[in-house]
């Protein structure tokens, strides 16, 4: 005969295991389930981030196409600037040989990307500098007009930088959460990188009327 001591002190046991395999399998049955919406989030979330790079890379290369006409025209009237307008010549050059397509962006990849183009910032700022010297030059119609385009394509890139970033946020915070911390790595979901701070450097060139 079964001592009735014995049957009280199995009987939780039991009932513990049976709910700890029901917690299991329930886990088994939702993780899946939890995976495949936040992967769908996830590709969502990434596409997102190089659809912002491409726009970052859309305006710059907007403001480097408006700089051949830009040395042309100051070329007429400031002769004596050869040296100014070849370092924007030579800084576009070099920033416009830097794309990096989505797939390549990282840390090192976005750095080299930002230094050539704080070059060509830098060096647009000292042609405009230049330029007020010549009173004709600021004068000069077409002069005028591509300094409007140029500081309209200095607000675009400002404004794409902000959306990029805004999406890299978002996205590099997602992939860290949980339960998205366990897999994300597994289906090649990796952090994004962000522009670097440089306030003396990325202050868009000052286009004066």
């Amino acid at each position: 005969m079964t001592d009735p001591m014995i049957l009280s002190v199995k009987s939780p046991n039991n009932f513990n295991m049976m709910t700890y395999f029901r917690l299991i399998l329930l886990v088994a049955t939702m993780l899946p389930l939890l995976s495949s919406c936040n992967y769908n989030s996830l590709v969502e979330q990434k596409q997102g981030v190089e659809q912002q790079w491409a726009e970052v890379q859309n305006q710059y290369q907007r403001r480097a196409d408006l700089i051949p006409n830009l040395v042309a025209t100051v070329k007429g009237y400031a002769t004596h600037e050869s040296e100014t307008l070849e370092k924007v010549t030579q800084a576009r050059a070099a920033a416009t040989s830097v794309n990096i397509n989505a797939d390549d962006l990282n840390e090192e990849t976005l750095a080299r990307f930002q230094s050539a183009q704080n070059e060509l910032t830098g060096a647009l700022k000292s042609l405009l500098a230049v330029s007020e010297a010549y009173p004709d030059l600021k004068a000069n119609e077409n002069f005028r007009d591509l300094q409007v385009q140029l500081e309209g394509t200095e607000n675009r890139i400002a404004t794409a930088r902000g959306r990029y970033t805004e999406a890299v946020a978002g996205y590099n915070t997602a992939i860290k959460k949980f339960p998205t911390v366990i897999y994300a790595g597994w289906f090649g979901f990796q952090p994004q990188p962000q522009f670097k701070a440089d306030d003396a450097a990325q202050k868009a060139p000052e286009v004066k009327f």
